[in-house]
């Protein structure tokens, strides 16, 4: 029985949020609590001939060791006779912020005499680590959270000749656009004058437009005319012209990272020298979740469609999902 003296409130009336304070905002802090307590994970490729600077732009970009090459001990390791794949995953904290990080790198890519379809293994590695998380994914008891060991970034680093992309490079870029986000950089821009820097940025540019290769962020996963805006920025920088330094010197009275040169120190981290700080600010400060989010709901999806899709179209009802391992001939077929 309803009580006396109280009006029931009608469909049209007001809600409750106009009379006062609900709290629906606290999901936010809700949800920040739950990321600190869990911390993050974020796993980059780096691929390049030898002596681009790898190991030194890594170890820059995270203002850690996190390169491959404190773990070297003989000159046999220093020169790979093929291409291995090699990760080393470091926990950094920053803030209270936790994050897995991992490095994996390419040592041999572009250093042998013939380097044709040198892309396939590296091709293979990363769908290899599709077909590991698809396969927590069907477990019937899967975990609560699944290790995630798919690559979220690839930097390949082109050399600084100054002229245009070589056939390598086209080759690499097309075949692994498909399945992973490539941001490319001209290594060690400090060679290069700033009108060279220039040409040869508008040439890669030209050669990646007239070979049809979409690099990261691609204009098909602007969410709206505000991330539209922001990534034509970006876009317009692509290549980026980086430059990595883990040696500190003296300038102005600040201790900054650099390159020391007879002309004088070029700063990492001055927009005026390098583009280093522009790759730092797309790698971790504004795109590295909107990076993790395409590599999980593009590229991962489109792998995982295409597996499931095989699995049901098997003869005699065998399963074409094997655990742990990707048939050779379909890790080289995935290209979309």
């Amino acid at each position: 029985m309803a009580d006396v003296g109280k009006t029931p409130v009608a469909r049209n009336e007001k809600t409750n949020s106009e009379f006062g304070y609900v709290g629906i905002d606290a999901i936010l802090e809700q949800m920040r609590r739950k990321a600190m307590k869990q911390g993050f994970e974020f796993n980059i490729m780096v691929v390049g001939q030898s002596g681009l600077g790898k190991s030194t732009l890594m170890n820059t970009l995270f203002k850690s060791k996190v390169s491959r090459r404190s773990l070297m001990t003989t000159e046999e390791d220093r020169i790979p006779k093929t291409i291995e794949i090699k990760s080393i995953s470091h926990d950094i904290e920053e803030k209270g912020v936790r994050m897995k990080l991992t490095v994996i790198d390419t040592p041999g890519f572009g250093d042998q005499i013939n380097n044709e379809n040198c892309w396939q293994p590296i091709m293979k590695f990363i769908n290899a680590q599709y077909e590991q998380y698809l396969q927590e994914e069907i477990n019937i008891e899967r975990k609560k959270r699944i290790p995630d060991s798919r690559v979220h970034c690839c930097i390949y680093f082109i050399p600084p000749t100054g002229h245009c992309l070589r056939p390598i490079d086209i080759e690499f870029m097309r075949h692994l656009s498909k399945v992973v986000n490539i941001v490319p950089v001209i290594a060690k821009a400090d060679t290069l004058t700033l009108e060279e820097r220039d040409f040869f940025k508008q040439k890669i540019r030209v050669d990646l437009r007239a070979n049809e290769i979409d690099v990261y962020p691609q204009k098909e996963f602007d969410e709206d005319a505000e991330d539209r805006i922001v990534n034509e920025k970006i876009r317009e920088m692509i290549p980026f012209a980086v430059v990595g330094s883990d040696q500190e010197y003296q300038v102005n009275g600040k201790r900054l990272l650099g390159r020391k040169t007879r002309w004088g120190i070029v700063e990492v981290e001055n927009t005026a020298h390098c583009e280093f700080a522009y790759l730092r600010d797309l790698l971790i400060r504004t795109h590295m979740q909107n990076i993790k989010d395409i590599t999980s709901s593009i590229h991962y999806e489109m792998y995982r469609v295409r597996r499931l899709n095989e699995n049901n179209t098997q003869p005699n009802g065998q399963t074409a999902i094997h655990a742990n391992s990707v048939p050779e001939h379909e890790v080289l077929s995935h290209e979309m």
